[in-house]
């Protein structure tokens, strides 16, 4: 029973002191506006700045994700142009601050095209890759269906392996089978948007569409991926058709197409990258001491590349914010030394009454931390308030998010202890009979 009366003691005086805390806080800025708004105008800003930069990091970061999952985790990509830039050896040249070195770009165009019978090739030797896939992309075609057309598509010419390395789920209907990619059979898979626009309703499974002329079977709808601001393949509006097929569809010989291969079990991607390499110049016919005309590249490679670009953002950002937070914490604490010595003689009456010191400094800290946290408030509605009024489309996921909010509010509190505590530790320092006297 002891224990529950002084446990509730001492939260009714947490209370009082809460109370008068905010009521002379009150006070405060209806007698020193401009002073106060000044001083809540740092916190304002640098939680303002935290938050909105966090709600764009998290953003970026799941876009990035999103935009990544039309790629397997742990796939290759064998091209003529590299990621990112390679040195002499091939390695892409990132530094740990996510910086990277000039693209040489009028060097790698000098190299080959990759071609359908080095995929023929490494498919035929490679002893540690699952899969391949080799693909051409065919843009700006049209797309007709009875009276409706669709322009400005993405037809990709594929082999076998599109299921596995693309990460492409079927919503309707079914998959191209091995065999119907083996004999380059005039069928095709149509993203979940394409498929929306030329059927209306219809169900386009056993529909035949034409693409250059060609009449092309629909066997399959995929699962809507959904849009990101880093749509690598952009699948829900795009076409598939099997490689042979779309050859003949669009006349050409041997494009410059892409390669790419995922490991098998248990397999590194970096066993993988070397064995790929030791084919690739074999093929080629690059001697000892040549450089690679190709590269292997890692897509996990561009992602720790984003990774730590975002890192950076986030970084800049606490810098800037910093500035402003500290402005507003020197306000705050000037407003608490004001505030100390208005009420001089109040603390001689309360010290002389019996208040302990942890008291008075619970009370100034209490004003000091509600000053911080109404200036993050103000910072994080104004957050708000831009995401509700800008156009942002919902599917980039743009939000604020109650982990973001509570950082904000949490900063701004540690802001306002800070501030608070020297003016605080005064005040309950003082001798009560030269503070009853003091003039």
């Amino acid at each position: 029973m002891k224990g529950s009366k002084g446990f509730i003691k001492s939260a009714r005086v947490v209370l009082i002191q809460l109370k008068e805390g905010v009521s002379f806080t009150w006070n405060e800025l209806k007698n020193n506006k401009f002073r106060t708004f000044l001083s809540l105008l740092g916190v304002s800003i640098g939680i303002f700045t935290i938050v909105a930069i966090f709600t764009a990091v998290d953003a970026l970061k799941s876009n990035v994700k999103k935009g990544f999952e039309t790629l397997s985790t742990n796939q290759l990509q064998i091209s003529k142009w590299p990621l990112l830039p390679e040195d002499e050896n091939g390695n892409s040249i990132v530094d740990k601050g996510g910086s990277v070195a000039e693209y040489r770009w009028w060097d790698y165009m000098k190299r080959p095209d990759i071609t359908i019978n080095e995929y023929k090739f490494l498919k035929a030797h490679s002893k540690l890759a699952e899969e391949f896939l080799f693909s051409y992309s065919a843009n700006q075609t049209s797309v007709k269906y009875g009276r409706n057309t669709s322009g400005n598509i993405s037809v990709m010419c594929v082999t076998d392996g599109l299921e596995k390395i693309m990460n492409i789920a079927i919503g309707q209907g079914r998959m191209i089978t091995k065999n119907e990619f083996e004999a380059g059979a005039p069928v095709c898979i149509l993203g979940c948007d394409l498929a929306s626009s030329l059927f209306q309703g219809e169900d386009p499974v056993g529909k035949t569409i034409k693409i250059k002329g060609s009449s092309l079977k629909v066997v399959g709808v995929t699962q809507r991926q959904g849009g990101s601001i880093i749509d690598i393949f952009e699948t829900d509006k795009n076409a598939f058709v099997t490689y042979l097929a779309g050859k003949s569809i669009f006349n050409f010989r041997e494009p410059d197409g892409e390669l790419d291969a995922i490991p098998r079990e248990g397999v590194s991607t970096d066993d993988l990258t070397r064995e790929l390499i030791q084919l690739m110049r074999q093929y080629r016919r690059i001697r000892p001491g040549q450089k690679n005309n190709f590269s292997v590249n890692q897509f996990a490679t561009l992602e720790d590349l984003l990774d730590n670009i975002l890192g950076v953002i986030r970084t800049v950002g606490w810098i800037i914010a910093a500035f402003s937070l500290l402005i507003g914490g020197f306000g705050i604490a000037n407003i608490m030394f004001v505030s100390v010595k208005e009420r001089t003689k109040i603390i001689g009456i309360q010290k002389a009454l019996g208040a302990k010191r942890y008291f008075i400094m619970t009370q100034f800290l209490a004003e000091a931390v509600i000053l911080a946290v109404a200036g993050a408030v103000t910072g994080i509605l104004l957050v708000a308030l831009i995401l509700w009024i800008a156009p942002i489309p919902a599917e980039y996921g743009v939000r604020l998010t109650v982990g973001n909010i509570v950082a904000g509010v949490a900063i701004a509190a540690i802001i306002g202890i800070l501030s608070g505590i020297l003016p605080a530790w005064n005040a309950a320092r003082l001798n009560p009979v030269d503070a009853i006297n003091s003039k």
